[in-house]
């Protein structure tokens, strides 16, 4: 009786110890993988050029007039070009990225186009969107999926987001773009995500033979 009282105390002892450092090693393992992003980005905008261009994306360009004036959030804002698009057709934009490079270059652009821009630098793995705060948001050519259902708390009632980014398609065909399905979108899995909002404007399509994406317009329900 008294050894198995003994073998249950160390058994105690050691299970959690075993667990904090299982545990440890997991937390470790998200904060590299978010080193390596950072890393990776700042690698990649540290150049003079702007690697996205200076000009907005097309879908931006086109159909801005369907967003509601007001305070605007420009997601993964990389080198800045679409918040200053925003900027200049009169929002007051905050803008984020995981790269300290580019969020540099965001407000370099911003200062050569005179207008004014919240750029910061943010993990979206890890930063929570201010609730109830935008009546825009902007995504372009970045997808995590688990943030889907703050952009829509952090819009107002009856404001708008403007998402573009990959599909699988873009992979199949072998173009320029991720290869991880993690970062691309299953057939009508952006119009999914916002079936519960009035959606503006939707598309999956192949442009110009060159990338394959799903481009979506959608208003949150007043």
């Amino acid at each position: 009786m008294h050894l198995k009282t003994l073998k249950i105390i160390k058994y105690n002892s050691f299970y959690p110890g075993f667990l904090f450092i299982i545990f440890s090693l997991i937390c470790a393992n998200v904060l590299f993988a978010g080193e390596r992003d950072t890393l990776f980005w700042d690698s990649r905008y540290k150049t003079e050029e702007y690697i996205f261009g200076r000009e907005p994306a097309a879908f931006l360009k086109e159909h801005i007039k369907l967003l509601p004036k007001g305070k605007a959030l420009d997601i993964a804002t990389g080198e800045g070009r679409n918040a200053v698009f925003l900027a200049k057709n009169g929002f007051e934009v905050d803008c984020c990225d995981v790269s300290a490079v580019a969020i540099e270059k965001a407000k370099n652009l911003a200062k050569e186009n005179n207008v004014r821009i919240n750029a910061f630098v943010a993990d979206l793995e890890d930063y929570k969107l201010p609730k109830n705060s935008y009546d825009a948001i902007t995504c372009f050519y970045y997808l995590q999926r688990d943030l889907i259902p703050q952009i829509k708390d952090s819009l107002k009632a009856g404001g708008m987001i403007m998402y573009e980014t990959f599909t699988v398609e873009n992979a199949e065909r072998g173009f320029d773009g991720p290869k991880n399905k993690e970062y691309l979108l299953k057939p009508n899995e952006l119009l999914y995500f916002f079936m519960d909002f009035k959606i503006i404007y939707y598309r999956e399509i192949v442009l110009d033979d060159k990338k394959a994406i799903a481009s979506l317009i959608a208003e949150k329900y007043k």
